[in-house]
């Protein structure tokens, strides 16, 4: 059994990011871990896990003496799109482990974007220190093999993936015969454009026929989105806020009739419960989900109009039917390229 510190977004008020760190401490139970988070007290709540002040480097060293490897199971955490803090600050954790002669091993990495020279060159010295390196898409594989990075690099998928369905948990949302979307958004560019793209939306939807449901997955920046498009709405707007874990995501979901995820991991839960994912892209992170599910590529959220949402899903949803029949062999695949991610960190906890 190895001891592992775990280096990630964990216990921050995203449930995606938590998504990973439930799906890997459920994968991997032959060791014992430590999380870096931002609240103890809710690691300890919530997962049982004992957890490090993320930003008290003092007490990560202390972390790092007692355990055998730093490990990082996934997410988004190099890159640089909004600024270099997250980069830097995952690197430095990275050349600590390896002053203190720890392994660090990288699992299901979204690498990118990466624009800036520091961002660039902080992503890189991680990679090449890293003992075994996993990235979850080949877009990933192939930015660090443009940035320069020479070593073995396994092409995996998202650790998200390994976690069981929950199934359905009450009756389901839609009244009389509409259809309930889920819509998960998430705060992007300037000014309120994504709220009010999405409060169009949600009245183009109901004009339809259909009941939105508008999910957080991030209490920090997605509630007050939500609230914005609450206020363009009249203050009608349904919506499922303040969810304690991905598990009660799922079971929402699996309520639904279809969902529209901006955000990866609404999209990864939502299609784990075998609901049609209708994917809007901010990130070739979420380009790049849509082949592994056999969807046509997403439209990006650029200069987006509601009136091509809302259109765009009409059509989608005419063919949710042989969607949902052909997700269970598309799920199934990405849980086994998942699962390579444990036999990643297993070879190099071992050599």
């Amino acid at each position: 059994m190895a001891r592992l510190l775990l280096a990630g977004y964990f216990g921050c008020g995203n449930l995606g990011d938590d998504a990973l760190l439930l799906a890997m401490i459920g994968s991997a139970k032959s060791h014992s871990f430590q999380v870096l988070t931002a609240s103890q007290e809710m690691m300890m709540r919530k997962y049982g896990l004992p957890g490090v002040p993320r930003k008290d480097f003092g007490a990560i060293g202390q972390a790092l003496d007692s355990c055998d490897a730093l490990v990082f199971p996934g997410g988004s955490v190099f890159q640089d799109v909004t600024s270099t803090a997250s980069v830097l600050y995952y690197s430095k954790l990275v050349s600590l482990a390896k002053k203190k002669g720890k392994k660090v091993v990288m699992l299901s990495q979204g690498v990118g974007p990466l624009t800036s020279f520091f961002g660039k060159r902080a992503a890189m010295g991680a990679f090449d220190a890293a003992d075994a390196v996993a990235v979850r898409d080949p877009d990933s594989e192939r930015t660090l093999r443009t940035l320069g990075h020479r070593g073995r690099v396994e092409v995996t998928a998202d650790l998200a993936w390994l976690l069981p369905p929950q199934g359905r948990s009450g009756e389901a949302f839609g009244v009389a015969a509409s259809k309930t979307i889920g819509i998960a958004p998430r705060p992007w560019g300037k000014g309120g454009a994504v709220a009010e793209l999405f409060a169009e939306t949600a009245r183009g939807l109901s004009q339809r026929g259909f009941m939105p449901v508008f999910i957080e997955m991030d209490q920090e920046s997605d509630g007050p989105l939500l609230s914005e498009i609450g206020k363009r709405l009249g203050g009608k707007a349904p919506e499922i806020k303040n969810l304690d874990s991905p598990r009660t995501v799922q079971q929402r979901m699996a309520r639904m009739d279809a969902v529209i995820a901006m955000r990866l991991h609404a999209g990864i839960l939502a299609a784990l419960e075998g609901v049609p994912t209708y994917l809007v892209s901010y990130d070739p992170k979420v380009t790049a989900l849509a082949p592994a599910l056999g969807l046509a590529a997403p439209l990006r959220i650029d200069g987006l109009k509601s009136t091509r949402l809302v259109e765009g899903f009409a059509s989608f949803i005419q063919d949710s039917e042989r969607i949902a029949a052909a997700l269970p062999k598309r799920v199934e695949a990405l849980r086994a390229a998942a699962e390579r991610n444990i036999e990643v960190l297993d070879r190099a906890l071992a050599g």
